[in-house]
């Protein structure tokens, strides 16, 4: 409902001659209380003082108001908007109570229901006038929204606009308000508080979760909300709760302290103390517990691990889910790290291969994506991860379960490479295909063969083993003599610019070579944006534009944690920390303005920040061993 340039005055003219046309309904028609209206699909009046305002007649059936809302749409950045209760709608000095918002205080430019917290007695069944009027020095326009529809029972509304009517002029069109909103009248209930445009940069903005199902939540509808500590329950901007119940599909809003409610939460947090929250701190420590309660509602029972919830990112990429099944063995939460891998093996392909990413019923690929190679190696990394933090007594057994997908993908990955120990030129993270081998599959590769190698040791199985550890060696020759001379380029000649996955010849991922803290610096610095973040690389066949990438930030900040760098890593931390949302959930990207955009939460951005945070605590993750 943006304002094009000249298209309000035009409305409102339509508006206010439909008031000539049917004239003002009389007061003393009403047979009720006419205490609101919700219907919003109409700028009706300007509201910018001091040439324009408007006023709403109304009655009620109690002594007193507490609480009034209106639906503005707002082009301005700067001024304010006051609402008043008066007996004369024409007399200021009539005004039972005033409050007043400045239109900074909400966001700027935006739109939605206004509420406005006062106290003024009344007499019941006496018609009252809720005025409103703003001032700005801007010149975009500032309205009240309303209905050109007949409102059966409604009582007259008034427009002042001293340059068309001379002063105030009965309306027949209906402003949208509320006089002592309850329930779903309150805003964010039913219908959005007013949200600032810069929030609708998201997709979503939060998730509710219950285990078997998610509802992502809508960015107007996260102003003023915010979860209730250590669960996924949203606190509405009523005070009342939102959340998803066992066995529903859609959420309810309930009291707050509902008994459904209140046993999600406390399951909730037994969740989160049965293991380890990382950070710096209370408020980080605030921020990690967000992102693994995010991670945990994008897992499903079957494994499959959601990018995000959101149509484009509701699918499993095995990349993500490693990264997710990474920080949850990590932080002690052994089962859903498990689970991921064992989905890993559910759909691994008959050459040891996966595809790019998956239906979240394990179905295969939702449409003709080119496969990723280097699954085959972020997967024998997680999985080395995991049995690494898995309990002893049984971890033997279970990683003989995944073994059978260990030994394909690294047998796979080592087949793939060629004479010069490289890989074959394959889509990587940026799912964009290269003419030659890249750095995004490469690395990932090595890591893998490692992993998979020092797993085929610890249960006794020499010869394979060797031959990955053998395959490990070429390969990271392979990188040493192609990628390193040039700081590890996205591909060994260097025509397709830098690339954020220099950062996986770090730790956790490898054994960091020589040279490559040299080589981070520099590509952070190329690949750094106006707005403080990076963008995944700087190919000249492949424009990022302004946006930067929370992820791929947050590779260097995991690099620079484990490379015993903390200065670094905190400063990159703490600016993809500071790119919350409003409900504390980490975007996938940054635009140029600096705001959150695309969808929060991203499972990825999660899981790194995670694994960042333990590193700077002093528990740094090892790299798979090169043998």
């Amino acid at each position: 409902m943006s304002f094009a340039p000249g298209v309000l005055p035009a409305v409102l003219t339509t508006a206010l001659s439909a008031a000539l046309l049917g004239g003002p309904t009389v007061p003393g028609a009403a047979t009720a209380p006419y205490d609101g209206q919700p219907l919003h699909g109409t700028a009706l009046f300007s509201v910018k003082a001091a040439n324009n305002a408007a006023a709403q007649a109304f009655t009620v059936d109690g002594p007193r108001v507490s609480r009034v809302s209106v639906y503005l749409r707002s082009g301005a950045a700067t001024g304010s908007v006051t609402a008043q209760i008066r007996r004369d709608k024409a007399d200021a000095r009539s005004a039972l109570a005033s409050r007043t918002v400045t239109l900074a205080s909400l966001g700027g430019p935006g739109g939605g229901w206004l509420e406005f917290p006062l106290d003024a007695e009344v007499t019941p069944g006496a018609t009252y006038y809720l005025h409103l009027q703003a001032t700005t020095a801007e010149k975009g326009p500032i309205a009240w929204y309303g209905t050109t529809a007949a409102v059966p029972g409604s009582l007259t509304a008034w427009n002042y606009d001293k340059a068309y009517w001379g002063g105030w002029h009965a309306a027949a069109s209906r402003p949208a308000f509320h006089v002592n909103p309850t329930g779903a009248e309150r805003c964010g209930e039913s219908d959005q508080c007013y949200v600032p445009d810069s929030v609708l940069a998201g997709r979503t903005a939060g998730l509710l979760a219950q285990g078997t199902a998610v509802e992502a939540v809508a960015p107007a509808f996260s102003v003023g909300a915010g979860y209730v500590e250590g669960s996924n329950v949203l606190r509405l901007p009523s005070g009342r709760w939102r959340y998803l119940p066992p066995g529903a599909t859609s959420s309810v809003v309930v009291p707050a302290e509902d008994p459904g409610a209140l046993a999600q939460i406390a399951e909730s947090r037994r969740w989160l103390a049965a293991g380890r929250v990382p950070g710096a701190g209370p408020a980080q420590r605030a921020v990690m517990e967000r992102a693994l309660l995010s991670m945990r509602a994008l897992l499903r029972p079957n494994g499959a691990f959601a990018a995000a919830w959101s149509s484009a990112w509701q699918y499993s990429w095995p990349r993500d889910g490693a990264f997710a099944a990474l920080a949850f063995a990590a932080t002690g939460h052994d089962e859903e790290a498990y689970r991921v891998l064992r989905y890993d093996a559910a759909t691994q392909r008959p050459d040891g291969t996966w595809e790019a990413r998956t239906k979240l019923d394990g179905s295969g690929p939702p449409d003709a994506r080119p496969w990723q190679l280097d699954g085959n190696g972020w997967v024998p990394w997680a999985t080395w991860h995991w049995y690494r933090a898995a309990p002893p007594a049984d971890r033997d057994a279970r990683l003989r379960t995944l073994y059978p997908m260990v030994r394909a993908a690294a047998d796979h990955a080592a087949g793939s490479l060629g004479p010069d120990g490289l890989p074959p030129a394959s889509p990587d993270y940026w799912e964009l295909g290269t003419d030659a081998p890249n750095i995004g599959t490469a690395a990932p590769l090595l890591s893998g063969l490692n992993a998979a190698a020092d797993l085929a040791a610890r249960l006794g199985l020499g010869q394979d083993a060797d031959r990955w550890s053998a395959a490990a060696r070429r390969l990271a020759h392979g990188i040493d003599t192609a990628f390193a001379p040039r700081g590890y380029p996205r591909t060994p000649d260097g025509r397709h610019g830098r690339d954020s996955a220099a950062a996986f010849m770090a730790p956790p991922f490898n054994a960091a070579p020589v040279g490559l803290r040299a080589a981070l610096d520099s590509t952070y610095a190329a690949l750094l944006l106006p707005n403080g973040g990076l963008s995944p690389g700087n190919d000249p066949d492949h424009g990022w534009g302004s946006y930067a990438w929370t992820a791929s930030t947050s590779f260097f900040a995991l690099a620079w944690a484990h490379l015993g760098e903390p200065a670094k890593a905190d400063r990159v931390l703490d600016w993809v920390l500071s790119k919350r949302n409003g409900l504390d959930e980490l975007p996938e990207t940054v635009n140029g303005s600096g705001r959150p955009s695309s969808v929060a939460p991203l499972g990825w951005t999660d899981a790194l920040v995670v694994l960042t945070a333990l590193a700077l605590q002093g528990e740094p993750l090892p790299a798979p061993p090169l043998r």
